[in-house]
């Protein structure tokens, strides 16, 4: 059988320790540039890093493992050459500015542990089920597949469009200190988010077809909860509403998350 080609605790430790190695070579270059914030592009990166290593060490056979590595590469490339070419344009982001500001002791530790070990940690644990997802499996998509496929494909959509929509209205200097509440913008405040959450669902859904895919959950959880509670959705929105006054009445009548028609106010 083709997964017995290599065992599973091997495929995660593998893969760990690619990322372990790409966080300490990125933590390097942030040294020599005083910058940390592209960190943001490489954790998109970071997901087709685990595509390759699994990919490598895996023989695949089937549908299943190719839809859930094409939709992982997709994903990561649009998203991380978006963010590398937002980080070029606009700079050191002032979220890792405060943050790096705060610091206590020797700032480059500092930044080795909270900004590229956390950050590498998160990442092995939201892959985990796309490994799992490519574990085992040799046929095709399932109905549970099929529907983890169409929700990642929304994902993937409404997150590129809701980026597209916000570069180009960022890209007007008469709308500097507005707030976007067109386009998807105007049915949730995040669609960019939503559309993230939705692709890590589909991935999950897809893995749960595999024998091991189930186990993943806590994969999309941590992904839920840094998108709407922690780094994510609440982050953004603690910033906004101190610099742009009209962002209270934008809350007010837009959904915090899931697409929902504007209240009248």
């Amino acid at each position: 059988m083709i997964f017995e080609t290599i065992n599973l605790p091997t495929l995660l430790a593998a893969n760990l320790g690619a990322i372990a190695v790409m966080m300490l070579l990125l933590w390097g270059i942030s040294i020599l540039l005083g910058d940390v914030s592209f960190i943001d592009a490489f954790w998109a990166f970071g997901f087709i890093l685990v595509t390759c290593v699994t990919s490598r060490l895996f023989q695949f056979g089937g549908l299943h493992q190719q839809i859930l590595i094409t939709l992982t590469v997709v994903w990561g490339l649009r998203l991380g050459l978006y963010l590398l070419a937002r980080w070029r344009r606009e700079g050191p982001d002032g979220r890792y500015l405060a943050m790096i500001s705060n610091a206590q002791g020797n700032v480059h530790l500092y930044t080795l542990k909270i900004v590229f070990g956390l950050q590498g940690i998160i990442m092995w644990v939201v892959s985990v089920p796309l490994q799992l997802g490519v574990y085992g499996t040799t046929g095709g998509l399932g109905v549970l597949g099929l529907a983890g496929l169409c929700l990642a494909i929304l994902g993937i959509a409404f997150e590129s469009i809701g980026d597209w929509q916000l570069m180009r209205f960022k890209s007007d200097p008469g709308n500097k200190g507005k707030v976007l509440d067109t386009g998807l913008w105007r049915y949730t405040r995040h669609p960019n988010y939503f559309g993230d959450l939705c692709f890590w669902w589909g991935i999950y859904a897809i893995a749960c077809e595999a024998p091991y895919g189930w186990m993943s959950l806590p994969g999309p959880i941590l992904m839920t909860y840094l998108l709407v509670k922690w780094s994510g959705a609440a982050l953004l929105e603690r910033r906004v509403k101190r610099s742009r006054p009209a962002y209270a009445d934008y809350i007010e009548r837009t959904s915090a998350f899931i697409p929902w028609p504007p209240k009248k106010v």
